[in-house]
C-alpha cells in the first residue's frame, strides 16, 4: 500500500509517522485525502479499504482532528475505532505536514518542519474542518482571552485549569461542549453566554428530538447542572493590564461584570476553503460546492465534512465514506450511504437558523479595537476603506502569518467584504525549503535571512 516514488527520499525522523519525506521526489497515490478529522479518517479508510493506494496528510502531530484530539483518540470508542481502522488499512500518513502549494496538475506541495515534498494523485479529497469565528470587541486581544475550541485544546495539551474561573461565551453547541470538558477536567465555569435567544434554542431542541443527538444534548446539560447559562446574551468587554481580570457581558440588555481568569469565546465555526479556492473549487454561501458524490465542481477534487456545510461529527462521517468510496471507484456502495446523509442534513440547516448572528454583535468593536491582531489594524481603519481588496492594500489587513483566517470571517461579518483572492503559500513557508525545490532560482540564504514568508 505504500505510495510510488520517484526521485531520492529523505524519510521522515518522527517515530510516530509512516510519512516519508522528500525535497526533490514525487509519491504517487490513487487517492491523497487532506485533513484527519473525522471527515479524512472516514475517506481515507474507505478508499484504502477497497484497494486504493492513499495517503492522509495533517498538520497536526497526531490524527483525530480538533474534534478527536487529545485523549478524545483514545477515550471516545468511535475515534478509537476510525484511528484503529486506518492503521490496518495501509494508509501512508503525512503527520506534521501541511499542504502550502499546488506543484503542477494533480500535484501538492507539502511541507514539514525542514523539507517539501509532492503528492501527485489521481482522486484528491478535501476533509480540512472548520475553525472558530472570532468577532473582536474591546479587550480580546489581551493574554487568556481565546477561541473556546482553542482554550479546550489547550487543556488537551496538558494547560492546568483546574480551579480556575472561566466564562464560556459566543454561539454554537461548542460552548456547551467546552464548558463541560472544562468542568470536568476542574474548571469553574462562572457563565455560558450564549447570543442565541431562548426562543431559537427551544425550536433547535424540537429538531434535536427528530435526530440522534438529543441524548447528546441532555447529557452535556446534566454535566453543566448548576451552571448559569445565559441566553440573548454576550460579552462586551474584557478588561485587565496585563492578563484578563473581569468579562463586561450584555445580559436581559443590561451591561454584568464578572470576575474570571479565562473567557472562551467563539462564534460558531467557519469552513476552512482556502486549499479548496486555490485549486479552483466554486464555493457557494462560503461553502465548497459539491454534488451527491462529494465531488466539487474539478472532477479529480472531493470534499467531505464541514468545508460543504457545518453538520457535525455524524454527518462528516458519512461524507468522508461516500468521498472515499467514490474516490476509490466504488459508486455503487456509496450512494447505499446518501438517505443517512439526507437525514444528517436536516441538522445541518437547523443550526444555520438557530445560530446565526445577530445585528447587535456588529455594534462590538469601537473606533480603536483591533480587528486583524497579527498587523494591528483598527475598526476606525477599515471603515475607511471600501472593500476587502483596498484594505489590505492600504492597512495590511489580513496579510499576516494567518493570512485573514481570523480578521477575514469577522470583517465579512461586520462590513460585507468578501476575502477576494488565495494565493500560495497558504501557510508562512520556511524560505529555505522553497530555495531548495528544484527549478526554483538559486538562492542564497544567510542566517540572517533564513525564516519564513
Amino acid at each position: 500500500m505504500a505510495g510510488r516514488t520517484s526521485g531520492p527520499a529523505r524519510y521522515c525522523v518522527r517515530p510516530e509517522c509512516k510519512c516519508a519525506r522528500m525535497n526533490s521526489a514525487t509519491k504517487h497515490f490513487d487517492v491523497v485525502v487532506v485533513g484527519g478529522g473525522p471527515a479524512g479518517l472516514a475517506a481515507a479508510t474507505s478508499a484504502a479499504e477497497r484497494g486504493a493506494c492513499v495517503a492522509l496528510v495533517d498538520d497536526n502531530p497526531a490524527l483525530g482532528g480538533q474534534i478527536w484530539r487529545g485523549e478524545t483518540a483514545h477515550s471516545d470508542p468511535e475515534a478509537a475505532g476510525w484511528i484503529k481502522r486506518l492503521g490496518l488499512s495501509g494508509v501512508e500518513r503525512f503527520c506534521g505536514m501541511r499542504v502550502v502549494d499546488k506543484a503542477g496538475a494533480n500535484v501538492l506541495r507539502v511541507e514539514a518542519s525542514d523539507s517539501f515534498c509532492d503528492l501527485s494523485y489521481r482522486n484528491l479529497v478535501l476533509a480540512t474542518g472548520a475553525r472558530e469565528r472570532f468577532l473582536p470587541f474591546p479587550g480580546w486581544t489581551l493574554p487568556n482571552v481565546m477561541g473556546a475550541g482553542a482554550l479546550q485544546a489547550m487543556v488537551k495539551a496538558g494547560l492546568p485549569i483546574e480551579g480556575k474561573r472561566v466564562v464560556v461565551a459566543g454561539t454554537g453547541p461548542l460552548l456547551l461542549a467546552v464548558a463541560a470538558y472544562l468542568r470536568k477536567h476542574g474548571a469553574d465555569i462562572a457563565a455560558i453566554c450564549e447570543q442565541a435567544s431562548l426562543a431559537a434554542l427551544a425550536r433547535f431542541g424540537l429538531t434535536l428530538l427528530r435526530t440522534n443527538k438529543v441524548s447528546q444534548a441532555f447529557s452535556l446539560r446534566r454535566e453543566l447542572s448548576g451552571t448559569r447559562f445565559l441566553t440573548t446574551c454576550w460579552p462586551i468587554a474584557a478588561e485587565g493590564e496585563e492578563s484578563l481580570k473581569t468579562v463586561t457581558i450584555r445580559n436581559n440588555r443590561k451591561p454584568e461584570r464578572i470576575a474570571c481568569d479565562y473567557l472562551a469565546c467563539g462564534f460558531h465555526l467557519v469552513p476552512n476553503t482556502e486549499l479548496a479556492a486555490l485549486l479552483g473549487c466554486r464555493l457557494e454561501n462560503g461553502f465548497v460546492a459539491i454534488n451527491d458524490l462529494q465531488r466539487t465542481s474539478v472532477p479529480a477534487i472531493f470534499c467531505a465534512g464541514e468545508p460543504t456545510g457545518i453538520g457535525g461529527v455524524e454527518l462528516s462521517l458519512v461524507e468522508g465514506e461516500i468521498a472515499g468510496l467514490v474516490s476509490a471507484g466504488h459508486e455503487k456502495a456509496a450512494m447505499k450511504l446518501f438517505s443517512r446523509r439526507t437525514y444528517l442534513r436536516k441538522f445541518t440547516s437547523a443550526l444555520d437558523k438557530t445560530f446565526a448572528l445577530r445585528a447587535e454583535l456588529k455594534e462590538l468593536p469601537q473606533q480603536e479595537t483591533i480587528v486583524c491582531r497579527c498587523e494591528d489594524v483598527t475598526c476606525a481603519a477599515l471603515k475607511r476603506c471600501d472593500s476587502w481588496r483596498f484594505a489590505k492594500l492600504q492597512t495590511r489587513c489580513g496579510m499576516g502569518p494567518c493570512q485573514g483566517r481570523v480578521c477575514g470571517p469577522a470583517v465579512q461579518f461586520l462590513l460585507g467584504w468578501n476575502m477576494d483572492s488565495v494565493r500560495p503559500p497558504l501557510f508562512p513557508t520556511i524560505l529555505e525549503n522553497l530555495a531548495a525545490i528544484p527549478g526554483n532560482p538559486g538562492v542564497e540564504l544567510s542566517g540572517a535571512t533564513r525564516g519564513t514568508q
